[in-house]
């Protein structure tokens, strides 16, 4: 018998995880990944996350010549065993599972941690008014950009998505933040629920290395009690290597800052997205970067067999 594999699980709005201290776990394989992430025969997840010592990785390594308080490393794979850059929900699940392992202190400041789309900073924060009680944490995600520059802003798009269940095709704006997102406006909530994500949307041109499609409709703004306007909005999401997902951190991310590029300069910079798992809080921060804010939660220890799994 070989000995069991501890794991947590946890989720950031229903974005779930199974989570490894890799401080006790080998490497990652494809295998285990996608016999873990098994919703039926697993444990179940849209992915698995590995917390080890950036010292353990080249990508971790390289991160410490230019940043050495990154000592801790996100190992992500999506449910199918491919490697992702980072998850911004994961980010935050992440967090609270290095708080529970005594591995970082809110108190002591930022937690500073490496991951293939480079350094992410988080911190404890208030969760947003009428939201929840839930702890939150917040994210910076670092630079995004647009890949289609000033030709797509003008034009609205640089993409044309076909989903199952809309009648015709529809243009969509790339969004990059270290990862590829492609963002599309519906015209109401019922257009949205009627979209069926079962099979990945076809996105032309091809993106060389997948992407997530975000579906989004526009909820408005509302002005706060400070006097300060947000903008809301409501998201599903396809996830590239996973499918339909009730939440993606990144994904909201590029949906804010797609819609708030289509509203122009003069829309908020604050946005509450509504996604099916939950809400989270979206910032676009000065200098072309994006903080994201929402809860983490671990649901569950366990141990694994994994003689059980791999024999599956």
């Amino acid at each position: 018998m070989t000995a069991p594999l501890h794991v947590t699980k946890g989720h950031g709005t229903q974005n779930d995880f199974v989570l490894l201290d890799g401080r006790h776990t080998p490497p990652l394989d494809t295998a285990l990944v996608r016999a873990l992430a098994d919703r039926r025969a697993g444990i179940g997840g849209d992915g698995v996350i590995r917390l080890t010592a950036s010292t353990d990785l080249p990508e971790g390594r390289q991160l410490l010549a230019t940043e050495p308080a990154a000592t801790w490393f996100m190992d992500y794979r999506n449910a199918d065993g491919s490697i992702a850059e980072m998850c911004g929900n994961g980010v935050r699940v992440v967090a609270a599972f290095a708080r529970e392992l005594g591995l970082w202190d809110p108190a002591s400041g930022d937690l500073v941690l490496g991951t293939r789309a480079g350094v992410r900073r988080v911190r404890q924060v208030e969760p947003a008014a009428g939201v929840g009680d839930q702890v939150w944490y917040a994210v910076d995600m670092g630079q995004w950009h647009l890949p289609g520059g000033d030709t797509a802003v003008a034009r609205g798009g640089d993409a044309e998505v076909t989903v199952a269940g809309l009648a015709v095709p529809r243009p969509a704006l790339s969004v990059d933040l270290g990862n590829p997102h492609t963002v599309l406006a519906l015209a109401d909530e019922t257009e949205l629920a009627a979209v069926d994500l079962t099979g990945a949307p076809d996105v032309q041109p091809v993106p060389p290395h997948g992407t997530n499609v975000e579906l989004v409709v526009p909820l408005g703004e509302q002005t706060q009690t400070d006097g300060t306007t947000i903008g809301r909005l409501r998201m599903r999401v396809h996830e590239r290597g996973v499918g339909e997902t009730r939440s993606c951190g990144t994904g909201a991310c590029a949906a804010a800052l797609a819609v708030r590029t289509w509203a122009g300069p003069q829309s908020p910079t604050v946005w509450l997205v509504d996604v099916p798992g939950g809400t989270v809080r979206v910032t676009a921060l000065p200098g072309g970067r994006v903080e994201l804010a929402g809860p983490a939660v671990l649901v569950a220890e366990l141990s694994v067999d994994t003689e059980a799994l791999t024999a599956i």
